[in-house]
């Protein structure tokens, strides 16, 4: 029996229907409103919270509205200049108004009237905000939207010609798992050669970005971005010394599993040393995966592996077909990457991705998925700040889905191809968690200077290649190995943004774990944790979703083993 899946409608209640918020004139009016407003009470406060949480929704939703076009269509100046509109317009002026109002809940006479316990992680993370904010900050966080809108821009132009035809460097992708080496190698280095092309543009870009967050850092007080931005990110659960365990563990129990399947894969390959265009192919020499050549069949084919999972899943997938809130093929000018974001105000989430028909493509729609099963869950808990969550746990919603659907392959393989991809993410957990740890451990090392210094970065990531990295041979390419940072956005965008995925990672193998013995269990810990929202810490978050929030080698080791008792009994 199909289930059909028709989300709750949230009308305005206090903005008219018909009110625009497209311009700062058009929305100041709103937020002045609420700046006037007279609480006089408990139930005044309530109201004036539900209202704040409107206007902030509606106007959210204008700029993701703005953010997905331009990433859409990168070589589009209309759609361009509207997102950079409202970062350099309404965002500036909207940041000291959000200050204003959120002092004025914070320092009303009546909280202690609220139902008591239901605001308390909302108020920490408001409170955490408060002592960060700084007008000064404002015109600074300007410019880094303005860069980092640069180095998407950047990356999203970039295209190669391959034998006459120009394509972009995710259109070459596949080309990695071509068996003949001597494609692969061309393929490669085509590629590799292009992003060196621009490395003079990537250092730039990312000195001034690197000036500016210390500048930012220390307008808020603190003695160095790294503090600030633990702070900023509300880390209130952890700490560096937490971080560094993380590294440790990974390079201790991680790591050398990791170089195991590298040793594997070059006698496999039957090469004398692996080298970077060796990592993607076969290691059989068997053609690469092709799961799909068209984006519908993508789609059609992940929503049969989400009915297999749960059924109101699946419906909810359908859903977002249906509302047309999947954009899911590579193209020439669309943004690198992929994410999922919230259309806040509808309470509806949009996935995005450059799917090129490789195997990956159906773990990156289903990791989008769980990021958007978990806003979809969340969509009625109240206040609006409940409907986010930690990062590390917005990461486990979506990591989990990866694992849930790790088998249920019959709409795109037969057995055998079942079997490789099932390997493949396996490994790809394994490859990956090293590769965590050292842009964790890149970004803590670059910040431990105000100042940025090119040559400290390369050496710092060639020492951190050498600690982290697998069994591969970079000789005559040591340029591209030391600059190969440039191409993880997140450095750029989102600063210590990253060591989420690894704590997110072991919190989705520990439901992966329970969803092997007990799948129905595990599902439903699974919902009833996304169901959560941002409402309690992430210990308790993990909690309710079957996992232990640490991730220390004690967590690490025995999950790596567990792959690696896995690992062997896939049919090679």
């Amino acid at each position: 029996m199909t289930i059909a899946y028709e989300p709750a409608k949230f009308p305005r209640q206090w903005l008219p229907v018909d009110a625009s918020l497209e311009t700062w004139p058009e929305i100041e009016p709103w937020y002045r409103k609420l700046e006037e407003w007279q609480i006089q009470g408990a139930g005044d406060l309530l109201e004036w919270m539900k209202a704040k949480d409107e206007l902030d929704a509606a106007v959210s939703q204008v700029s993701n509205k703005r953010y997905v076009s331009m990433t859409l269509k990168t070589d589009d100046p209309a759609r361009e200049a509207a997102h950079l509109d409202f970062v350099r317009d309404i965002e500036p002026n909207l940041k000291p108004i959000a200050q204003n109002l959120r002092n004025k809940y914070l320092e009303s006479q009546f909280r202690d009237d609220l139902p008591k316990g239901q605001f308390v992680i909302m108020d920490r993370a408001l409170e955490n905000r408060k002592s960060l904010y700084q007008e000064a900050n404002i015109p600074r966080e300007t410019r880094v939207s303005e860069l980092t809108q640069q180095y998407q821009k950047l990356v999203g132009a970039m295209t190669v010609s391959w034998h006459g035809e120009e394509r972009t460097p995710a259109q070459m992708a596949p080309l990695l798992e071509e068996t003949d080496r001597a494609t692969r190698v061309e393929a490669w280095l085509i590629v590799a050669m292009r992003r060196l092309k621009d490395r003079q543009r990537f250092d730039d870009l990312f000195d001034e970005l690197h000036r500016l967050r210390v500048e930012i850092g220390r307008g808020a007080g603190f003695s160095s971005f790294t503090d600030y931005s633990y702070k900023n990110r509300e880390r209130f659960d952890y700490g560096v010394a937490q971080a560094e365990a993380f590294q440790n563990a990974v390079a201790e129990f991680v790591v050398p599993l990791a170089r195991e399947i590298h040793a594997k894969r070059k006698l496999q390959l039957g090469i004398n040393q692996l080298r970077p265009w060796d990592l993607s192919v076969d290691p059989k020499n068997r053609p690469g995966l092709r799961p799909f050549t068209e984006e519908s069949k993508l789609a059609s084919g992940v929503g049969e592996i989400l009915n297999q999972i749960d059924p109101d899943l699946a419906a909810q997938f359908q859903f977002m077909r249906n509302q047309q809130l999947l954009d899911l093929a590579n193209r020439k000018g669309k943004a690198p990457g992929g994410y999922q974001t919230t259309f806040e105000e509808d309470r509806v989430p949009f996935i995005f991705m450059n799917a090129v028909g490789m195997d990956g493509d159906l773990r990156t729609l289903l990791h989008e998925c769980g990021h958007a099963f978990h806003a979809l869950a969340c969509r009625s808990v109240e206040p609006a700040a409940y409907r986010e969550s930690p990062m590390e746990f917005c990461e486990v919603a979506s990591m989990s889905m990866e694992l849930l659907g790790a088998k249920q392959l019959d709409a795109f393989y037969d057995q055998p191809d079942a079997n490789r991809s099932y390997r493949q993410l396996l490994e790809g957990i394994v490859l990956i968690l090293p590769w965590i740890a050292q842009v964790d451990a890149f970004q803590h090392s670059i910040y431990l200077s105000d100042e940025p210094c090119r040559d400290r970065r390369r050496e710092s990531w060639k020492a951190l290649t050498e600690r982290f990295g697998g069994d591969v041979d970079w000789s005559g390419i040591e340029d591209v190995r030391d600059h190969s940072w440039h191409r993880q956005l997140h450095i750029f965008l989102y600063p210590f943004y990253y060591i989420e995925y690894g704590i997110a990672q072991l919190g989705a193998l520990q439901v992966w774990k329970h969803f092997q013995s007990q799948p129905q269990e595990a599902v439903n810990a699974y919902k009833q944790a996304l169901a959560l929202g941002g409402s309690r810490t992430l210990p308790e978050l993990f909690a309710a979703a079957g996992a232990k929030f640490d991730f220390s080698a004690e967590t690490i080791r025995p999950l790596m083993e567990l792959i690696g008792q896995e690992l062997a009994r896939i049919p090679d």
